[in-house]
């Protein structure tokens, strides 16, 4: 996907494009993965990695004990590739349930979107967690969807935004406290805008590769994202939170 690779790369500004599927900067990755206390040694698993851009830069800066997980078979076998003599580990599987085994860190980045059941997950999250393991992840902040934006945004039932305090809510019920927290819906807002203006210029290239309605789909996302965090319909934060 070398045309959707390079759109990416031209979207973000020098040294902040690591491979990742997402708007975080590499500067907002590095900053989640430190206040988590990433570091040599520590167990990571990665939730929905795709590639593993953010966890290959992590591993390789960090010398943590990685474990990245994806339901894409074929995003896997790429982050395998690209990882090379990285000591990371994959494993496929669809989440929840996580996979065995209790970690010191859980990464969950530009995904907690999807899960239309934040509970189930976050309690999965809490019991693979060893105490006073640390959940590192970003959320979408916002009332749910209106029947009319469902309508609009592609892939609408992988969606669902969460207000903050509903969703500090949420963790709270599954033993886990927030212990940093960092907004960036202005920076997002900003790369959102930018990948928009990256998927137009190259459309064409990008609709060879993944087709002509994938590619207006990606173009017409990227326009409402663009429109609801520079509006304020949605914001988004970075957060730690800490089992007890």
């Amino acid at each position: 996907m070398a045309a959707l690779a390079g759109a990416r790369a031209t979207a973000f500004p020098a040294g902040e494009y690591v491979g990742q599927e997402s708007f975080m900067r590499a500067g907002e990755i590095r900053t989640l993965a430190h206040q988590a206390r990433v570091g040599p040694g520590v167990s990571v698993l990665d939730l929905c990695c795709g590639v593993a851009g953010p966890g290959r830069m992590i591993t390789a800066e960090s010398g943590c004990h990685y474990l990245g997980v994806d339901y894409s078979a074929s995003a896997l076998a790429t982050a395998q590739e690209l990882a090379g003599d990285l000591p990371c580990r994959f494993e496929q599987a669809r989440l929840p349930p996580l996979p065995a085994g209790r970690f010191e860190v859980v990464l969950l980045l530009e995904t907690m979107l999807a899960f239309p059941d934040k509970d189930a997950l976050v309690a999965e999250v809490a019991r693979g967690l060893e105490p006073g393991g640390r959940f590192a992840f970003t959320v979408e902040e916002g009332r749910p969807l209106t029947r009319q934006e469902r309508a609009r945004m592609p892939a609408a039932d992988t969606v669902w935004p969460i207000g903050l305090a509903e969703m500090t809510g949420v963790l709270r019920k599954a033993g886990l406290t927030v212990s940093w927290r960092q907004e960036y819906s202005s920076s997002h807002h900003a790369i959102a805008t930018a990948l928009l203006h990256c998927y137009r210029a190259g459309s064409p290239r990008i609709a060879g590769q993944i087709g002509a309605q994938a590619a207006a789909e990606l173009i017409r996302a990227h326009q409402l994202w663009s429109d609801w965090l520079g509006s304020g319909r949605v914001r988004k934060f970075a957060l730690v939170a800490q089992k007890q």
